[in-house]
């Protein structure tokens, strides 16, 4: 590994050893360091599956912290987890999440009763929607449209992987975008 001067390498050291970070400077990664004791971002367990939130304020993923897999929710600009209530249900594995525009709506996927389904997360009422309830065969790797209103995955329903789009409908309560010169609005 070349270092960038020796300076350099002594700062990688103590960060390295102080931060969980390691490299020159003008590094791009603002990677929080792993914590075994209240984690945040990143635990000593698997962490897997990012997405973002269109803005990048919020990043979705899949993690075995809990002892089974489970999704979490990390907002950027704060630095920390945020809670959602009733997502994660004991006994049960949740994976494969992708977020709205906003990050009002959660798509993952659920292995509950023995079948892998879809669901639907609303952040407003802590809520979850079984989308596949009914959907004959494997589903996987769900996402959302920017708005909530259309969700993707794939399934295999017929013998071979296909791409299925559900329509949640024009009746929906619609996830637009943020306007990013406004910063009145609190996020949900």
């Amino acid at each position: 590994m070349k270092w960038c001067n020796n300076f350099s390498f002594i700062k990688a050291v103590l960060a390295t050893a102080t931060l969980g970070l390691f490299g020159c400077e003008g590094s791009k990664y603002i990677t929080p360091p792993t914590q075994t004791i209240n984690a945040k971002l990143n635990s000593s367990n698997y962490e897997g599956s990012p997405n973002f939130s269109y803005d990048g304020h919020y990043l979705i993923y899949s993690s075995d912290r809990n002892a089974q897999r489970s999704v979490f929710l990390y907002d950027l600009q704060r630095r920390r987890l945020v809670p959602l209530p009733g997502l994660n249900q004991p006994g049960s594995m949740q994976y494969q999440a992708d977020i709205s525009a906003d990050g009002r709506y959660i798509v993952y996927v659920s292995e509950q009763l023995g079948k892998t389904d879809i669901f639907l997360y609303s952040r407003l009422t802590s809520k979850s929607q079984n989308l596949t309830k009914n959907f004959i065969g494997e589903v996987r790797n769900p996402t959302i449209s920017g708005n909530g209103r259309f969700v993707a995955f794939e399934g295999n329903r017929l013998g071979q992987w296909d791409i299925e789009i559900y329509d949640r409908g024009v009746g929906i309560d619609f996830s637009p975008p943020r306007n990013s010169s406004d910063t009145t609005k609190e996020n949900p």
